[in-house]
């Protein structure tokens, strides 16, 4: 029997070491149809945060309603080994312990980084097993283990041998901090408070300058030219010259690019090794690039005195000595996008250095010319297709090298000026790459390396393509951009088959959450206070797929409490199933009510079954909660106390068990505690089978117009304060029919219908006949009154303070839109609601 109220700790305890002991997880049925998710692998790097609890919550709910719909259902899990975050936390780490990281051997180093992935790795299966996720953890892949290597040297030398990967230097994003290459969607932009600097560059041989504004002083002793647009007609005559450079007195040329802005700043700009755009100019007009900032982020010897300075200290330091010169004109206030490390937040810094890089063009023309196939990765929503094509045309090559210890090791070897592309060292005197490959090179394997990829294994040909990736929008650029090209081009079909994209988590206000603003929140400290049911049902069913969700945990603690209300009906239900034989379950002689409540569940399952396919968990939610808190609930069981037979018994029986299954992808716990207990039920509710739709009997209706009929007398009721002492009158002869069963209900004599009784009367209509409420109105007519008076000064109170509200300009304007909007909405309600009540008064005075 259930305890008298629901307590999450006892319901989730041990269940989750059950299943997985038994082997429920578990995927391999062959005569099953296969249905495969790949888990987005969480980094190796800390606690699993609310974004992941959602992510995987989806995935979790997907699997479990695949393998309770008869699939062969393989959830595969697996972690990465995340470079430059894990790398970051390694060192942190170390240096707390006294080592100096980088005066370490790679090996002892990489032997203290292999203990930190045990040691997270272990605190990861410990979230996901509290998460309840039912993952096949006998094909656990991690993204360094073996034979992940072996797929990733393997694409690696193809892609290099096809032309695709090559070796080059070109101006790449640095992280100073890190001390590494990173790609362009590793940059993070943010906006941030600056200056305009305008610099005097003076025409050589002349004392005529060229006003030249920059926000980045720093880079002054990089200076190698100055660049103008071509129609620009204020710096025609200068086109060849030579100006001379602020900072290092040196004459550089003059020359033109259409990329210059002639409405930006002043129109010249300063072209220099530290902007993209910038080398390009310098390379296509074959003028020298010098770098003036080490790898370490420290200005050089080309930034004369100022050599070993940090960029901002050097900024600075360069800005006093050339205001002191009269070679700074001004300076003025300037909001601009500045580019900082994802993993590090330093800014980071445009360097010339030797890079790996892949050839992209080709790669992504085919993923283009393949989303126009049948064989196209389907995104849900389908909007989020088009941020796959925008990156895949504007798509830059790939900088795969970092120049980290954790990571692939490059299969590249080095002897004097030859270079061999290989696993294994061609012999003596090689020397091995120091460099790693950028973590999403592997990562973009996920789908197919983790199922045997390059051998064709039977989890391959079975498993592959996966069908669903589910992932959030913030990572398409990221990730499934690159298993899309990396999937197409080495298995010739797409990855997955579609791909489900979920928002970020904000806080109530919408922003986003960080450790700034210590608006995190732990979802292992939800579960502890409301448990992983709770957690899980809201994360899944409280947005549509593709939005963001604003976390309010006031909402867990609802989710709670629609477990307990389903708790208690269990509760009841069980109560009422004292002796009660299986062998004696029958659904036939159904009363109104069984066929009412057994025909709600079928058109409940059919909807729920409609949107779980969609993907549409939000919709299938408020089906279910409707059905459970309204029809079963609310009406059922209190309809089934008027007639407890075996009939009875067995339709409670029904209905709960179906109504677990429904929420079980949802709640695994409380619904595997709850289903083992009922006397039909002897495994796991985690390999029944789902639901089906079946019969739908023309009773419903009979029903609906019942408690309809009920509902109009219980407001009336309400409304005119009548007591229990009252009469009902009617010629609707449905009612008549079922005057009994209406009675019981509403704990009415059945001599108190149709009664020739001379009291007061209230008539309303019901289904086109008139019925009527007769009652003794005097002893509460005064009562009434005052009450509606009450209500009256509340209402008015209230619409004052919000006329009033609304009338300040100031409220108006500054107030967000919506607010303001629901204001006025409130308002006309509230008006509304009070002419109600002067007519309700009128009647009584």
């Amino acid at each position: 029997m259930l305890d008298t109220k629901y307590n999450h700790i006892e319901v989730e305890k041990n269940k989750y070491e059950t299943w997985k002991n038994k082997g429920y997880f578990k995927s391999g049925d062959l005569n099953k149809l296969p249905f495969s998710i790949v888990i987005p692998p969480p980094n190796v790097t800390g606690k699993l945060h609310l974004g992941h609890a959602w992510d995987t919550t989806i995935q979790d709910i997907i699997i479990r309603y695949k393998r309770m719909n008869g699939y062969d259902a393989l959830w595969l899990p697996g972690m990465d080994h995340a470079g430059i975050a894990t790398q970051a936390k390694v060192d942190k780490k170390l240096k707390e312990l006294g080592f100096k990281p980088r005066e370490m051997n790679r090996d002892e180093w990489l032997k203290k980084a292999w203990e930190w992935k045990e040691e997270y790795a272990n605190s990861i299966h410990d979230q996901w097993a509290k998460l309840g996720l039912s993952l096949d953890y006998s094909k656990e892949r991690f993204t360094l283990d073996k034979g992940l290597n072996e797929a990733v040297n393997y694409v690696f030398i193809n892609l290099y041998n096809k032309g695709y990967i090559y070796k080059g230097e070109r101006p790449i994003n640095w992280d100073p901090e890190a001390k590494t290459a990173l790609s362009n969607e590793e940059v993070i932009y943010q906006e941030e408070k600056g200056k305009m600097y305008y610099f005097k560059y003076y025409i050589e041989g002349t004392n005529d300058y060229v006003e030249v504004a920059t926000t980045r002083p720093e880079t002054l002793g990089a200076d190698t030219a100055l660049v103008v647009n071509p129609k620009d007609s204020r710096y025609k005559h200068l086109i060849g010259k030579k100006v001379i450079t602020p900072l290092r007195k040196v004459a550089v040329p003059v020359i033109t690019d259409e990329y210059i802005d002639i409405d930006f700043g002043t129109g010249a700009m300063k072209c220099s090794a530290h902007a993209t755009e910038d080398v390009r100019i310098l390379k296509e007009n074959n003028i020298p690039i010098q770098e003036c900032i080490n790898e370490d982020g420290l200005l050089n010897a080309n930034c004369l005195e100022f050599e070993g300075m940090t960029r901002e200290e050097g900024k600075i330091a360069i800005v006093s000595k050339l205001k002191k010169e009269n070679l700074l004109i001004k300076e003025e206030d300037h909001i601009h996008q500045v580019g900082h490390s994802e993993r590090t937040s330093v800014p980071v810094e445009i360097m010339i250095m030797p890079q790996w890089f892949v050839k992209m063009d080709t790669l992504a023309k085919q993923v283009l010319d393949n989303q126009k196939t049948e064989n196209k990765v389907n995104f849900v929503p389908t909007r989020f297709e088009k941020i796959l094509t925008h990156w895949m045309e504007d798509c830059h090559d790939w900088c795969i090298s970092r120049q980290l210890w954790w990571g692939h090791r490059i299969p590249a070897w080095y002897k004097d000026d030859l270079v061999k592309v290989e696993v294994e060292s061609p012999g003596d005197g090689w020397i091995q790459d120091s460099d790693v490959l950028d973590t999403w090179f592997s990562s973009a394997l996920w789908p197919f390396s983790t199922l045997g990829f390059p051998d064709i294994t039977d989890d391959f040909k079975r498993y592959f393509p996966t069908d669903v990736l589910v992932t959030g929008y913030d990572i398409i650029f990221f990730w499934v951009c690159r298993m899309v090209f990396q999937g197409l081009e080495f298995t010739k079909n797409r990855p997955f088959k579609e791909c489900l994209i979920h928002g970020l988590i904000r806080d109530k206000e919408g922003r986003k959450m960080s450790k700034s603003l210590g608006n995190g929140v732990d979802p292992m400290d939800m579960i502890e206070l409301y448990g992983a049911d709770a957690l899980r049902y809201y994360l899944a069913t409280s947005t549509s797929p593709g939005l963001d969700l604003r976390f309010e945990e006031e909402k867990i603690k609802s989710t709670w409490n629609f477990i307990n209300k389903l708790w208690n009906a269990s509760r009841f239900t069980l109560m009422n199933l004292e002796g009660f034989d299986k062998n004696n379950y029958s659904l036939d002689n159904l009363d109104l009510s069984s066929k009412w409540i057994l025909t709600k569940l079928s058109k409940t399952i059919k909807e729920v079954k409609y949107n779980m396919e969609k993907y549409e968990f939000n919709n299938a939610s408020t089906i279910l909660y409707s059905f459970i808190w309204d029809n079963f609930c609310d009406w059922y069981i209190e309809l089934s106390k008027f007639n407890m037979n075996n009939v009875t018994k067995s339709v409670l029986i029904k209905v709960l068990t179906d109504i677990l299954k429904l929420l079980h992808p949802f709640m695994p716990y409380v619904t595997e505690e709850i289903y083992l207990l009922l006397p039909i039920h002897d495994e796991s509710i985690m390999i029944s089978e789902y639901p089906s739709y079946s019969v739908i009997y023309e009773e419903e209706n009979t029903l609906d117009s019942i408690i309809n009929f009920i509902q109009q007398v219980r407001k009336i009721k309400l409304e005119n304060n009548i007591s229990k002492d009252y009469y009902i009158n009617t010629t609707n002869q449905k009612l008549l029919e079922n005057i009994t069963l209406i009675c019981q209900i509403l704990k009415l004599d059945v001599g108190r219908i149709n009664s020739n009784i001379n009291l007061t009367k209230i008539d309303f209509n019901f289904e086109g006949s008139i019925c009527t409420i007769i009652y003794d109105g005097s002893s509460n007519m005064e009562n009434l009154k005052e009450q509606l008076l009450k209500e009256k000064e509340v209402l008015e109170n209230s619409i004052n303070r919000r006329t009033s509200l609304l009338n300040n300009e100031n409220y108006t304007k500054k107030a967000p839109s919506n607010i303001v909007l629901n204001d006025k909405n409130l308002l006309e309600k509230e008006l509304k609601d009070l002419e109600l009540l002067k007519e309700k008064l009128k009647n009584i005075i």
